[in-house]
């Protein structure tokens, strides 16, 4: 078992020739070219404020991604996942297969269903990152 860790690793040995260096990470940000049209978005591209919905400028390119939100205030809100063919000012999002949104009542909607929820002593409340 040693043996194969070592092998694992056998790129530190060598100074890390055969490492492969991270390209650096691309800023995300809500982007203004897709957003409903009551949207506003605020602090250089981190913050949403109005009605409707809008897309990060970076797509998810494989099946396990990672993405935190904080709740700066409470109110009706809606988290989640879409693709370019989500209608951005029908809200709440989660109604057709072009999104998948945790709401502010905790409930997780995929195509007009609801599928999950989380316990109710449990919602993100405001200040909360998520």
């Amino acid at each position: 078992m040693a043996a194969s860790m070592f092998c694992c690793f056998s790129w530190c040995r060598d100074g890390g020739a055969g490492h492969i260096p991270l390209k650096e990470m691309p800023a995300v940000h809500l982007d203004t070219q897709r957003m409903g049209t009551d949207v506003v978005i605020v602090k250089n591209g981190r913050r949403i404020c109005g009605t409707g919905g809008c897309l990060a400028n970076a797509p998810l390119h494989q099946n396990k991604s990672y993405f935190e939100f904080k709740i700066q205030s409470t109110g009706i809100w809606g988290i989640g996942v879409a693709t370019q063919k989500a209608n951005l000012n029908q809200i709440p999002l989660g109604r057709d297969v072009h999104s998948l949104v945790m709401r502010n009542d905790g409930a997780l909607y995929y195509n007009n269903e609801e599928k999950n929820r989380l316990p109710a002593n449990n919602l993100p409340q405001e200040g909360d990152v998520v």
